[in-house]
């Protein structure tokens, strides 16, 4: 396993590059009810490319009626800084998305289709054929416009109505949209359904059978096994994965669920075992502390709350008289007496 230690105590995986991509801006922000201003959003995209993310899902193209806490897609992703390195993506859901993701300089756009048959008509209110003549469309769209592609499938790991879903059925709309071209895809465990084994059987043979496709994993912490779904992801050989400041996200169709793995705890557990992400946590831990306030709740994340496994904390204001007396005692017992 990657991450297994050595003989020599070090992290097997030291200096493998992992790239975090940052979803908390659309997929968290889309869940909920405050509406963050369109500055406040633009000065976290800004602090969250400053931190280092490899990529960064800045806003949805959608309907300002279907998901109103977007409604200034436009506005955000002109405005933000870009900073070199990073990509800076949006979701579309149909031509009309993608021509205003386009014109507002978006670098990828990201697609959306549920590999379950009955999430899809639940969440996009079409059948799967539906969805993919539509969406071939857009690809069509951003092809003439050499803008690149990303497909996120959902419940790729099981489905919260359905329950598990094939294999062979997920890869089959791979298929479909490698042969239009699409050169990314992510692969979304939308209410956190996925476990470790899973996860590495799905990412191997993924990665097998589509070596030149850039394949990301997209997890939910939903029953707790987020990380070890991540660590299990890079086990088989994935190297991408979306994560969200603050733990945001959560799904419509998994009440009462968390959201998705949260960005900095993912950072500071790869830096732990010496991979590098080439992102700046104190950066991102920041950027993460920011969001109670403009969402008016407190946020999953326990790194925005606890600090690395090394933040230190002063010893108790009478820790010289707490430490004489432990002598003494220590010095009592070293010469055979002992005092009440």
């Amino acid at each position: 396993m990657s991450a297994a230690v050595n003989t020599s105590g070090v992290w097997a995986g030291a200096g493998r590059r992992i790239h975090m991509q940052e979803v908390g801006l659309r997929d968290g922000l889309q869940m909920e009810s405050a509406f963050v201003p369109t500055e406040d959003k633009i000065a976290l995209a800004n602090a969250l490319s400053d931190a280092g993310l490899a990529k960064i899902e800045v806003t949805s193209f959608t309907s300002p009626t279907a998901i109103p806490a977007l409604k200034d897609a436009e506005v955000v992703m002109r405005e933000i800084t870009r900073r070199p390195g990073t990509v800076y993506t949006a979701l579309v859901p149909n031509v009309r998305g993608a021509e205003r993701a386009i014109e507002s300089r978006a670098d990828e756009l990201n697609l959306v289709m549920s590999a379950s048959a009955t999430h899809n008509i639940a969440n996009l209110r079409m059948t799967q054929e539906h969805s993919f003549a539509a969406l071939a469309q857009v690809v069509a769209t951003a092809q003439a416009a050499r803008v690149a592609v990303n497909v996120s499938l959902s419940c790729v790991f099981g489905c919260p109505m359905e329950g598990e879903v094939a294999p062979e059925a997920v890869f089959g709309w791979v298929q479909r949209f490698v042969d239009l071209g699409v050169g990314g895809v992510t692969l979304c465990d939308t209410t956190g359904m996925a476990y470790p084994r899973q996860v590495a059987a799905i990412t191997a043979a993924a990665r097998a059978r589509w070596p030149g496709v850039e394949f990301t994993l997209h997890f939910h912490n939903t029953r707790g096994m987020g990380l070890a779904n991540v660590l299990a992801a890079i086990d088989a050989g994935a190297d991408r994965f979306d994560a969200s400041l603050g733990g945001l996200g959560g799904c419509p169709y998994a009440p009462g669920a968390s959201g998705n793995v949260c960005s900095e705890e993912i950072v500071h557990a790869l830096a732990c075992m010496g991979y590098e992400t080439g992102v700046d946590l104190a950066a991102l831990v920041a950027a993460a502390q920011r969001l109670p306030a403009l969402i008016g709740h407190d946020i999953p994340s326990q790194i925005a709350k606890a600090g690395p496994r090394l933040a230190l904390h002063p010893v108790p204001a009478d820790f010289g008289a707490i430490k004489e007396r432990a002598l003494a005692r220590e010095k009592e017992l070293a010469g055979g007496t002992r005092t009440t």
